[in-house]
């Protein structure tokens, strides 16, 4: 596969989660991948759910290469799934070239396309064919779909025909970042491993893994970034790589200035959102004021019924703000005459 081809399950400018050598957190979920395997019970399909950037694709390709490592089924005792990087399945998978493994996902399949918005239904159908043949190692045949989310009504149909009937020795590792809107009979047959959110501490430890990776990545504020990702590591590298920090910042401070508004900052703050594309961190940190404000035990009830209204208003703004390429200056000074309003 080209490696310089636009991936959908890839942030710009950082490792793939192929290539992560560990993985933080989460080591209920792998013991109980590793309890499955010493007993000889590894499910034919496993459903691993929880919020963007928190490891589960990293978790997926762990298991599959552990799987694949182990064409034999051995390694019963093993105590985590790591696989050293030097061992030809790590290689094959980084490089997406191992015989026994499939992924779907989307990706751009010639230079100058599009990225698709869907995993198109093709690429599902591939593995009717895949786990119908043989592994060329001898275990097991791996595929991971990258997310499930992406794909469309077709898409989850022909994989629930695959999940109707496993073939011996197959695993399909489904990635969701929000398993409850997946199909019903999906769901049900899949070995389910819900992943939490990662701590402050977690998420800076998993960024600064990643660190030698990313020369340009401002070692400084990884604390501070790992403090704003709600324990997401790709959103605490989003804002390391962008400058959504800076966004992040100056919204803060004029949140802590209400109800009192500054024109020339919010003028200056304007200029940066349109500038770097800063509007998701605006709005987030917009939001996150709001629900920490309204869960003020002493505030009255006239007041969090504002601040709910507010945060509903603020949130439809930006997502019209996002689907029309509006001007973000007038969406800046919108949203803070609300908060303002609301905040009297």
């Amino acid at each position: 596969m080209n490696g310089a081809a636009e991936e959908g399950d890839r942030l710009a400018g950082a490792p793939h989660p192929r290539e992560a050598k560990a993985l933080v957190g989460h080591a209920e979920a792998e013991a109980a991948v590793l309890s499955a395997w010493a007993k000889g019970r590894l499910p034919h399909a496993v459903l691993i759910g929880g919020p963007p950037g928190i490891g589960k694709a990293t978790l997926a390709y762990r298991i599959a290469r552990f799987v694949l490592a182990n064409p034999r089924g051995d390694a019963k005792s093993a105590n985590s799934l790591d696989v050293v990087p030097d061992h030809p399945v790590s290689r094959q998978v980084g490089a997406l070239s191992h015989p026994d493994l499939l992924v779907l996902r989307r990706i751009a399949g010639e230079e100058g396309k599009n990225l698709p918005s869907v995993i198109p239904v093709d690429e599902v159908r591939r593995t009717v064919p895949f786990f119908g043949s043989t592994a060329a190692l001898g275990g097991y045949r791996v595929a991971i779909v990258d997310s499930a989310d992406e794909l469309n009504v077709n898409g989850a149909n022909a994989l629930l025909k695959v999940l109707e009937e496993p073939p011996p020795h197959s695993l399909l590792l489904i990635v969701s970042h929000a398993p409850g809107r997946l199909l019903a009979t999906i769901r049900s047959r899949c070995r389910r491993l819900m992943l939490r959110p990662l701590s402050v501490a977690e998420v800076a430890r998993a960024v600064e893994n990643l660190a030698d990776a990313i020369p340009d990545l401002p070692r400084s504020q990884i604390k501070e970034a790992a403090a704003a990702s709600g324990g997401s590591v790709r959103r605490a590298l989003e804002l390391l790589l962008g400058e959504g920090l800076e966004v992040r910042s100056l919204t803060a401070d004029l949140l802590a200035r209400l109800p009192a508004v500054d024109g020339d900052a919010l003028h200056a703050l304007g200029d940066r959102i349109q500038r770097d594309q800063g509007l998701s961190v605006f709005a987030e940190t917009v939001e996150d004021w709001l629900a920490a404000a309204a869960t003020e035990t002493a505030a009255p009830p006239a007041r969090l019924a504002r601040l709910a209204e507010t945060w509903e208003k603020v949130r439809r703004a930006a997502v019209e703000a996002e689907i029309y390429h509006l001007d973000r200056k007038p969406l800046v000074f919108q949203v803070f005459s609300m908060l303002a309003e609301a905040t009297r």
